[in-house]
């Protein structure tokens, strides 16, 4: 029996046993709900986008956890993206690295959809770790990312295998490039199957720690209902799981949520990707890490408009013990791994959310 299967009917004995299936209903939420909720938070730019427009297409960026770390502040010609430090994940980001990633990412969707809106700029990192984007007014300039913005998501499946044509990974490199930052392709199959090993090795481990295992719980949303009112987290449905009332939901991770099926789950994932892209950066700070968040959401909005699909598979970064294997794979010694992506050709999952535009508005 599958794990999904195993979590319906443990969820289904619990609540239909008791009030039937209008309560299973009203406990979980509706998808139409959610679903509208995206759309709204995902609609293309205005003709004559607001501030409030752009940091909401900042905000689409990629972020562990779906934490969403971020402030954003702005003033008459400027706007600053600033470290929120209650949103960040101690456990499995101590030193706050992927929370500058995160913060990069957002600054990089920030930046595309500035130039669409007439609004190009400048970024500038602060000595705490903050960005400002001060831009002036100039012509609505085309940028065939702006879409992909709206459209990308860490998709967490099974893809098809098929690889991607050269061109298509020299594009995706190019995407990347940044001063200082580093990304290095791993196609052939033999060491994508090394990486895997990894994988499945750092998510053992992770999920040997209790503390690991209750922050990550602490940022699970089981249904659509808790999704949509707290905007953040990781949604069930966004990685192909069911929705479930909370109280069922978060009993069913307790019983079913084991190392060995997430590892056999990873190890299926990768070896369907076509590629994985590890990305390293040549100093460990706080600008170094916004500039590899930036990397590697250029690269994720070029996948998307190629129509491929991508996610995270950052555990050998987060597992201190392993990042020297990962490096001396990907043939970069004595540097620090910054982030771990595989890409290819999958189905699309439901959007994960944000909140609103006046809740990260400083």
């Amino acid at each position: 029996m599958k794990r999904r299967d195993v979590l319906i009917g443990a969820g289904g004995a619990v609540l239909l046993g008791g009030a039937g299936a209008f309560a299973w209903r009203q406990a979980t939420g509706s998808m139409d709900a959610y679903e509208t909720f995206v759309h709204r938070l995902r609609a293309p730019l205005p003709a004559s986008p607001g501030i409030g427009d752009l940091i909401r297409y900042a905000t689409l960026a990629a972020n562990g956890h779906n934490t969403q770390p971020w402030r954003f502040r702005a003033g008459q010609n400027w706007i600053d993206i600033l470290p929120d430090l209650s949103r960040a994940t101690p456990v499995v980001d101590p030193d706050a690295h992927h929370l500058f990633v995160s913060l990069g990412c957002a600054a990089e969707n920030l930046a595309i959809a500035g130039v669409a809106a007439g609004r190009p700029g400048t970024m500038e990192v602060g000595a705490d770790g903050g960005i400002r984007y001060a831009f002036e007014t100039g012509r609505p300039q085309d940028d065939p990312l702006l879409a992909a913005i709206a459209r990308r998501q860490s998709t967490r499946a099974v893809y098809d295998g098929r690889p991607v044509a050269p061109a298509d990974i020299d594009m995706l490199r190019r995407a990347a490039e940044r001063p200082g930052v580093r990304v290095i392709f791993l196609t052939e199959r033999s060491r994508i199957d090394s990486l895997r090993d990894l994988v499945v090795a750092g998510n053992g481990a992770q999920m040997a720690d209790p503390a690991f295992m209750a922050e990550l719980k602490h940022w699970l949303r089981f249904s659509p209902r808790h999704a949509t009112a707290s905007g953040d987290g990781l949604f069930s449905g966004s990685s192909g799981n069911p929705a479930l009332p909370d109280a069922v939901g978060s009993r069913a991770f307790d019983l079913f949520f084991t190392a060995k099926a997430e590892n056999d789950k990873y190890a299926r994932q990768i070896d369907s990707s076509a590629g994985i892209a590890v990305f390293l950066t040549e100093h460990q700070d706080q600008a170094h890490w916004i500039a590899a968040g930036r990397a590697c959401q250029r690269f994720a909005l070029t996948a998307t408009a190629l129509g491929l699909k991508h996610a995270f598979v950052n555990q050998p970064v987060e597992v201190v013990r392993l990042r020297p294997e990962l490096a001396a794979l990907v043939g970069e010694p004595g540097l620090r791994p910054d982030i771990v992506m595989r890409f290819g050709r999958g189905p699309a999952l439901p959007f994960s959310l944000r909140r609103p535009v006046a809740a990260v508005t400083a």
